[in-house]
């Protein structure tokens, strides 16, 4: 198990202090709850073909902050967003038009948003 230093420090210590007085050191303080859901989805052209290496982009709606990732060998993607509605968009170059896309989403905390699927066609 791989602890980085201070960690290892703040661990060391808290077992000194509950081997010294006999109780356990417990942080009862609140945590925030950050619960992020996830949009996964394909990128195939019309074919059927994956589509490899391609930018994904969830961006939130109205406007906020963008998250990106790239479609794997299968022409897969998957990412970790917060709660919110995001607008999904994909990379095209030059002579690709979208044939589908899946348009706006809402992910609440811990959902799994799959099928958001994108068929990129070539522009005659």
């Amino acid at each position: 198990m791989t602890f980085r230093p201070l960690a290892a420090v703040v661990l060391a210590v808290a077992s000194l202090a509950s081997c010294r007085t006999g109780t356990p050191v417990m942080d009862r303080a609140e945590k925030p709850a950050r619960l992020d859901g996830t949009i996964a989805g394909h990128v195939r052209s019309e074919s059927n073909v994956a589509v490899v290496s391609r930018v994904v982009r969830a961006i939130a709606v109205p406007s906020g902050p963008t998250f990106e990732t790239t479609t794997n060998a299968a022409g897969t993607y998957t990412m970790k967003v917060p709660p919110g509605r995001y607008r999904l968009e994909v990379e095209l170059r030059q002579g690709e038009r979208l044939a589908k896309e899946p348009g706006e989403t809402t992910v609440r905390g811990s959902d799994l948003d799959p099928d958001r699927d994108f068929v990129i066609a070539i522009t005659p």
